[in-house]
């Protein structure tokens, strides 16, 4: 009885790997492609996702087989002598990929090679590395992004009219309109670049697919690369000081000091939210709302909150925030978005080449502050 269901689990579990390798393929062969198209990168990201799927059923499947064994045997508990079930070597793993991978590359290094990524080759053992739960704002899909054709130039912010029409009699002759004001922004494009060699025995022979964790590292470095330029800008805006536990001081702020024009939007570092998770109203109620449904963003008096990590607008353990109008605040020229692609290289591998383009400066100076909380002294 047991021989017969491991027997057919096991061709399940085989028919299932089978299947990774041939989307593993699929999928890297639409990535090595230079002239890849948004649709085969779209087509990636969903092999990407059904590879994920079926790993997790052969995960499945082998827990299913080795409980059938342990049955078989009449164990009535696995050993934690086989395959490696201490958790603490899991880890031990897991921070010897990370830390590689992680580390900046520099000329002359050797890149990724086998026994660097040894703990994804297993002997008996499929080993999926987890990503670290890290949630990360995108800011510059808040500021005002357009798409830069030349590596420099000037972009027209046209100012809030603040002139008035005339009071005129009948058949009277029409007096004139003011006319718009700008304020031209000048910028110049920065490029952003880095790569990184994997030798093709890494690649053959690791449990995971190798190419795409790294790709999918590339991408979450481009957001920090964007997400600290912008920080820098914010960081330029008008100093503002908050203090005490009132929310009074930031009340000032919306309410008075920025034009009731501008679409407000708080970005607060962790610091600076912990100080406004514990705002409270006369009746002792929290001002800050949580999200009503996923996607919909916190709120405090009517505003969004967004939050950043505390080393994005300063340092650890300092509240920092910056409050107004994003997409008046802040312009980015976005000349060439983050661009990844895989090379045959010279020494048995492949090169991964990232790059990306842009420029960001601060637009409308009256569109918000950079504010600093400071607790009050007991």
């Amino acid at each position: 009885m047991f021989k017969e269901k491991i027997k057919e689990l096991l061709a399940k579990k085989d028919g299932k790997r089978a299947l990774i390798n041939e989307k593993t393929e699929e999928m890297r062969n639409l990535l090595v492609n230079e002239d890849a198209t948004d649709d085969d990168l779209a087509k990636a990201k969903a092999l990407r996702s059904d590879i994920d799927k079926a790993e997790k059923e052969v995960r499945d499947l082998e827990d299913t087989i080795k409980m059938y064994r342990d049955a078989e045997k009449g164990n009535p508990a696995p050993e934690h002598h086989e395959e490696n079930d201490d958790p603490k070597d899991d880890d031990d793993e897991k921070r010897a990929l990370n830390g590689y991978l992680h580390r900046e590359f520099r000329d002359g290094a050797s890149g990724i090679t086998s026994p660097d990524v040894a703990p994804t080759i297993p002997e008996s053992i499929l080993y999926n590395p987890e990503n670290e739960v890290k949630s990360v704002t995108d800011l510059a899909q808040l500021v005002t992004q357009f798409q830069a054709t030349t590596a420099s130039g000037k972009y027209p912010i046209v100012k809030r009219a603040t002139a008035r029409m005339n009071s005129v009699a009948e058949l009277a002759k029409n007096p004139d309109l003011a006319k718009p004001e700008f304020e031209e922004v000048d910028w110049k494009v920065q490029t952003y670049r880095g790569a990184i060699p994997l030798s093709q025995e890494s690649i053959d022979d690791s449990a995971i697919d190798l190419t795409s964790l790294v790709a999918n590292n590339a991408m979450e470095q481009k957001v920090n690369t964007t997400n600290f330029a912008i920080a820098n800008v914010l960081k330029s805006f008008t100093a503002k000081a908050v203090a005490g536990e009132s929310v009074d001081d930031i009340k000032h702020i919306l309410n008075v000091d920025l034009d009731p024009a501008y679409n407000k939007t708080i970005v607060a570092s962790q610091s600076f939210y912990q100080y406004l998770d514990t705002l409270k109203d006369k009746n002792g109620q929290y001002l800050l709302h949580e999200p009503i449904t996923d996607g919909s963003p916190r709120m405090l008096l009517g505003v969004p909150v967004t939050v950043v990590e505390d080393e994005l607008l300063g340092a650890a353990g300092e509240a920092h925030a910056f409050i107004g109008d994003l997409a008046r605040a802040v312009l980015y020229a976005n000349r060439k978005d983050i661009q990844v692609r895989w090379v045959d290289n010279d020494i048995y591998g492949q090169y991964l080449q990232a790059v990306v383009r842009f420029d960001t400066k601060a637009a409308d100076t009256k569109a918000g502050y950079f504010v600093t909380y400071t607790p009050a002294s007991k």
